[in-house]
């Protein structure tokens, strides 16, 4: 573990409310995925030009976030989520101890979002976290788990099965019908060895065997099987992919929920966002309010939502219980994002009333760049018309910023090189003399 302080970037006076310049945040990420942390880097740069010290915990020295000139400081921990939760909390309370306490923390994955609060009352003292149920942020991310809480709480929710070997799976497909999504179940099956890497549509069943053969090859896994909800082919004006990002207070306040609309994901069809814009959905807002209501949830949380042309109604299909990746999308008119909401609200401060700025459109520019090629490629093949666009009245990027380029710069060149790299992979398997 090493530890990199120094002076934060001090913009201009910002505009939104004024916080709490004396209590510094702590971005707290368990797991290895620089590439896709994205979200992280986003508040970073709002809580770092808000005059708030900032730091953040790294996989290693190179971490794009981890460059940023917002920053007041970084901590190198490689950690996987894996290790025994009591061995985590005390790294992590030794890291608190060397900053200014106690410190806002704000989880930016799952496996940290689970660590947070299964370990609150060990790190209270150190840490300041929302008053959520230890468990409920695991059940959220067990994702049939969660389906589970949809039905409990009348939540709309596409149907779904588990399935932890061959037969299981079969029998799950057989019931649901094909095509299906599959995903890994729970956190231990995605970091010891995962049966899918990320979430996987099956369309025939020639890939159902192959992952049924995966099945028994890796053992006994849980795999969530849901049904597969068709996009709305009958109108242009229904976007089938939505999110809706909410802030749940402490107290009896409403939940502060922001709704957008997914452009464009990675890989298509099942994967992160790569374009995606604030859209006002009233509708989407109150059912994401409600169901945070009745589950009891406090904090930042992402939820993933897809329009069902059958039923006219949108689905809760993922909800994870931290920041999002495509959180910095989002604002109101008061100037509060999810992140500052977080630091205002733990350190006793109101949130300002103030509606969602809709138009504001994130492009991560890797992802939407392979993304956009490969659509346009179908969509030429297939002869079919663009999507009626959505307006568009302010670009964010993900990676890019003009007071910060740095994280940018190395993104990029780690992007290259990974490309690099299996390009070389599979032009060696091509040049191997095939057996025999």
């Amino acid at each position: 573990m090493a530890s990199e302080p120094g002076a934060p970037h001090r913009a201009n006076p910002p505009r939104g409310p004024a916080l709490d310049r004396a209590r510094p945040a702590l971005v707290v990420r368990v797991g290895r995925n620089p590439l896709l942390n994205h979200g992280a880097l986003g508040a970073v740069r709002s809580l770092g030009r808000a005059g708030v010290p900032v730091y953040t915990l790294t996989e290693d020295r190179t971490a794009p976030v981890g460059l940023s000139r917002h920053l007041a400081g970084r901590f190198v921990w490689p950690a996987t989520g894996a290790e025994d939760p009591a061995r985590l909390a005390a790294g992590l309370r030794r890291i608190a101890e060397r900053l200014e306490s106690p410190v806002v923390a704000l989880p930016t994955s799952d496996e940290a979002a689970v660590l947070l609060a299964g370990q609150r009352e060990a790190l209270r003292d150190l840490l300041l976290l929302p008053a959520v149920a230890p468990d409920l942020p695991a059940r959220l991310v067990d994702k049939y788990a969660m389906h589970e809480l949809c039905l409990a709480h009348d939540t709309p929710t596409p149907r779904a099965l588990v399935a932890d070997s061959a037969p299981a799976l079969r029998q799950a497909v057989a019931e649901l019908g094909l095509p299906v999504v599959v995903k890994n179940a729970d956190l231990a099956g995605r970091l010891t060895g995962p049966v899918v890497g990320t979430t996987r549509k099956l369309a025939g069943p020639a890939q159902v065997e192959q992952l049924a053969e995966a099945l028994e090859t890796h053992g006994a896994k849980r795999l969530l099987v849901q049904e597969f909800v068709p996009p709305d082919r009958s109108s242009a004006r229904r976007p089938p992919d939505w999110f809706a990002h909410v802030y749940c207070p402490q107290g009896e306040a409403e939940p502060l929920v922001f709704t957008g609309v997914k452009l464009r994901d990675w890989p298509p069809g099942a994967g992160v966002t790569a374009r995606g814009v604030a859209v006002a959905n009233p509708e989407l807002a109150a059912c994401a309010a409600r169901f945070c209501r009745d589950i009891g949830y406090r904090g930042i949380g992402d939820m993933d939502w897809r329009f069902d042309p059958r039923d006219g109604r949108l689905k809760l299909v993922d909800f994870n219980p931290r920041l999002g990746a495509q959180a910095q999308v989002f604002r109101t008119t008061a100037g509060v994002d999810l992140v500052r909401a977080l630091h205002l609200d733990l350190t006793g401060r109101p949130i300002p009333p103030g509606r969602q700025i809709d138009g504001r459109e994130l492009v991560v520019e890797h992802l939407d760049a392979a993304a956009g090629y490969l659509l346009w490629r179908r969509r030429r093949a297939a002869g079919a018309p663009k999507p009626r666009p959505i307006p568009v009245h302010r670009r964010e990027r993900a990676w890019f910023a003009w007071d910060d380029p740095l994280p940018f710069a190395v993104v990029t060149a780690r992007f290259a090189r990974n490309i690099l790299v299996k390009t070389a992979r599979r032009a060696r398997a091509r040049l191997r003399p095939a057996p025999g």
